[in-house]
């Protein structure tokens, strides 16, 4: 039986140990699902992962709730860079109106609960009042005004003839007011 000499085992080894590979479960990968505030967001975008990354001179994620207007009007918008071009920005936007307690609640009708995504190209934008089909759910898991936090789970699926389609899973956000 032929033995390999030692060190072509050992260059062997130290060869595979430096190969990359794609994480099997890209949700590991995303923030907790926290209800205390932590000023998390994160989701996947078909399958992919998706976090607030860059700067355009305002925050790359902010909440706004106001009990006040349309008996509850939550907006929940994020936005990432994916390379330092200025026209890489994507945006992924929630709002919703109607909501004052926890519970799930539809993104399924336009101007008073929907989700948006911006930044695909071209004519393959899903903008609000878009023609394109939409169907998802945004679950309030917090919404507690005397602490001041509001945390939530969503996903979402966009379509429009011609455009690939954006799916949105494990989607999560904890914020303070």
């Amino acid at each position: 039986m032929n033995k390999l000499p030692p060190f072509l085992l050992l260059a062997a080894l130290l060869g595979l140990s430096q190969c990359k590979k794609n994480d099997p479960y890209p949700v590991d990968q995303l923030p907790p699902e926290t209800q205390t505030g932590q000023r998390t967001f994160g989701c996947l975008v078909n399958g992919q992962v998706w976090l607030p990354r860059g700067n355009s001179g305002t925050a790359n994620y902010s909440v706004y709730y106001d009990p006040t207007f349309r008996k509850g009007t939550l907006n929940v918008s994020a936005y990432r860079y994916q390379s330092e071009s200025a026209t890489s920005r994507q945006d992924i936007i929630l709002f919703s109106d109607s909501i004052s307690a926890v519970g799930q609640y539809p993104l399924t009708i336009p101007n008073h609960q929907e989700a948006l995504f911006h930044g695909s190209s071209g004519q393959c934008e899903f903008y609000q009042n878009g023609n394109q089909y939409r169907r998802g759910t945004l679950t309030i898991t917090r919404l507690d005004l005397q602490a001041g936090i509001v945390s939530g789970t969503f996903a979402f699926t966009l379509y429009k003839l011609g455009c690939d389609s954006i799916r949105v899973t494990q989607g999560r956000f904890d914020k303070k007011l």
